[in-house]
């Protein structure tokens, strides 16, 4: 069976993105942990910006579909990108967007649960949970594995990593890497 995997950048305060829902730039993109990235995750790397680390045809590595909420697509679309990950299978959810302006992006507005629950009987490699914080709330009891990529920003506000109801939930750490950056990752198992 296919598993779920949350897979984020968040501060040490826990924000994935600021208040507005903007582009989060004050994640780090020069250092060592991007270097790992790009060897151990290639699919995580938008289409349109492969082909300048020499990505382009390169096989995902881990997952062939990727999730994310409507705010978060909505990032790339405020940049002109109707679909940043092309070479995965593009699921957005939706309740608000009706028709899609990107054959290659499918959005959803039923219960996403029940949508994973559909992907993780389907063949294939793993599912990436992209963003944002209310879906991956939704989507807490379907969530496998947890990958964070703790940035050493103190951020005060913005977005939060599950943006929901409180419901504790408990994970196993099962790895930590540190690097030169400063920014570590966290992987954690549902217990």
């Amino acid at each position: 069976m296919r598993e779920l995997t949350y897979m984020i950048a968040s501060t040490i305060d826990g924000r994935i993105t600021g208040p507005d829902n903007g582009n989060p730039d004050f994640f780090l993109h020069e250092g060592d942990h991007g270097d790992f990235l790009r060897a151990e995750f290639p699919e995580l790397l938008p289409s349109h910006v492969r082909p300048m680390f020499g990505l382009d045809g390169v096989p995902n590595e881990h997952f062939d579909t990727m999730l994310q909420g409507r705010g978060s697509w909505e990032i790339g679309m405020r940049e002109g990108i109707t679909n940043a990950y092309r070479h995965l299978r593009s699921i957005v959810f939706s309740r608000s967007i009706t028709e899609t302006p990107d054959p290659t992006v499918e959005f959803v507005s039923t219960d996403p649960l029940e949508k994973v629950r559909e992907l993780k009987r389907e063949p294939g490699a793993g599912i990436w949970l992209c963003g944002g914080g209310q879906l991956a709330a939704a989507l807490r009891p379907e969530i496998d594995e947890l990958i964070i990529k703790l940035h050493p920003v103190v951020a005060g506000a913005g977005i939060p990593l599950f943006d929901g109801e409180f419901s504790p939930s408990r994970f196993e750490l099962t790895d930590s890497r540190p690097f030169n950056s400063g920014v570590v990752h966290l992987t954690y198992r549902k217990r």
